[in-house]
């Protein structure tokens, strides 16, 4: 996420479109094209490329951008994703949408259209590609590209990028074990991806997260405790919920890729040192407990391997707080039926729960089991009902009559918070614009030129209201984590509309 701040102009402009708290439009008031939906949120991957773009590029408003990515190192760092509405490459979240990708495939693959099956795979493809870059030089990892304080002072297109592309990385003296856990389950989970279609494409992922994982475990710290790192991850991207957590993810991981009992002994020797029995309700780029707890559940439902019950009873609490039915403390909803954390990029919190309530009705279903919610038992359709009410409230069925993807329907945010996006495409205005020659287009009220297909913004805040501000990047501004869970999503409600 990247806020801008031209040091010359003042933040005096601010575009309100306001809506009177008495107006509430119910919940599925409409039927939605998932199908379409799916295709744009795949397509969203291909206007945050960075590096040579291939011939088959649909985003067509971009171009090639920062392939001597790595140099200043010595190294090949080409590729990957830029994270959001800036030109950095964040390794974090990067690794983590690219877990939450694989994951949507995995789980929901089979019920995609097989064109967007293969664009998803695509998808995947590139980030682990990137990833294994990272990982492929001994005694390093690589976890991000790019000044994000100089990067974030600018408002240009990649393409035109002369900002310092500074490179940063972990080793064993500067520890990075949520990075490398993270990388290490998204390289797990996208070897499950391409193990039919491209099995030695898979066994190098697999091959990649573990030798990831054994960094991560062998190498103990977060990378944001080290002051040269967290000058460059910090206030973006820091470890603020400890390791631990990615240790136990990428474990997880490892064990579903390659069911061998030494990773399944980890979880068990380690879980509870790791934070397996703190019954954290969250799940994004920063925290994965409520993940875990539905993945590691999993082999529990379905294998019966009583030590993991645990894991069981922790996904089934944090499934409990979701059912406004239930007498378990809940989460925060909006008045329009949203959920709501507070912090900004709302909208991440929405797929990637919506997500979890998906794959934990799968996984409850095909053990015939439920949820024990004290004054009510839960089956797998009350969690699909949970997961569709978030998806369509996002596709338009809210308060403000709008969808929150670029795109999709009638009426969607126009002014969103993406240098790319917002500025004229290279194809069209092929003269380089300077670092704060783009300020005018940032503080312009005018539509954004390249309408970014897909992209999912932050969202309203906890009164259902979005301005669809450009300067309001905590509500406008979209990102890889947000769409990351929401394809898997899709994929589903495509086959199962309702």
């Amino acid at each position: 996420m990247c806020p801008y701040s031209p040091a010359f102009l003042p933040f005096h402009f601010l575009l309100l479109v306001l809506l009177s708290s008495s107006i509430f439009l119910p919940l599925f008031a409409s039927t939605h094209d998932y199908h379409d939906a799916l295709t744009k949120s795949i397509l969203f991957f291909e206007g945050q490329r960075s590096g040579r773009l291939p011939p088959d590029q649909r985003a067509t408003w971009r171009g090639d951008s920062a392939f001597s990515d790595g140099s200043q190192a010595g190294v090949d760092l080409e590729g990957g994703y830029y994270d959001a509405g800036d030109n950095v490459k964040f390794g974090f979240p990067l690794a983590f949408t690219t877990t939450m990708l694989a994951w949507g495939v995995v789980e929901f693959g089979e019920l995609m259209p097989p064109d967007e099956l293969r664009n998803a795979e695509v998808a995947v493809r590139w980030s682990t590609d990137y990833l294994l870059k990272t990982i492929s030089h001994p005694g390093v990892i690589f976890v991000q590209v790019g000044d994000p304080i100089n990067d974030h002072n600018c408002w240009e297109r990649p393409e035109d990028m002369d900002t310092a592309r500074t490179v940063y990385n972990v080793t064993a003296d500067r520890p990075g074990s949520e990075l490398a856990g993270e990388t290490a389950a998204a390289l797990a989970a996208a070897s499950m991806v391409f193990r039919e279609t491209d099995p030695e494409y898979a066994d190098m992922l697999m091959a990649g997260a573990r030798k990831a994982f054994d960094f991560a475990d062998t190498y103990k710290g977060a990378y944001s405790d080290d002051p040269g790192l967290k000058a460059g991850v910090c206030p973006f991207y820091c470890d603020f919920d400890g390791y631990q957590d990615e240790l136990l993810w990428g474990a997880a991981w490892l064990r579903r890729a390659s069911e061998e009992d030494n990773y399944l002994e980890y979880i068990q020797n380690n879980g509870k040192t790791l934070g397996a029995e703190e019954n954290i309700n969250e799940f994004g780029w920063d925290n994965k407990h409520a993940g875990i707890n539905v993945l590691i559940s999993k082999e529990f439902l379905e294998g019966q391997v009583l030590s993991l019950e645990s894991y069981k009873g922790s996904a089934d609490s944090f499934m409990c707080t979701l059912v406004p039915e239930s007498t378990s403390s809940h989460i925060q909803y909006t008045p329009g039926g949203l959920i709501y954390k507070p912090g900004g990029s709302n909208m991440q919190h929405v797929t990637s729960i919506s997500f979890l309530l998906l794959a934990y009705a799968k996984y409850l279903s095909q053990s015939a089991m439920t949820v024990n919610c004290g004054n009510i038992t839960v089956g797998p359709p009350t969690l699909i009902s949970q997961a569709k009410k978030q998806v369509d409230y996002l596709l338009g069925d809210n308060p403000m009559n709008m969808s929150y993807m670029v795109g999709y329907g009638s009426r969607y945010p126009q002014r969103i918070h993406h240098r790319g996006s917002s500025l004229p495409s290279i194809s069209i205005h092929p003269q380089p614009i300077a670092c704060k020659d783009g300020s005018d287009y940032y503080t312009s009220p005018d539509p954004n030129p390249n309408p970014h297909i897909g992209a999912v913004v932050g969202g309203p805040g906890d009164d259902d209201v979005y301005k669809d501000d450009r300067a309001d990047f905590r509500t406008s501004e979209p990102t890889t984590y947000i769409n990351a869970p929401l394809v898997g999503v899709l994929g589903y409600f495509v086959a199962n509309p309702y």
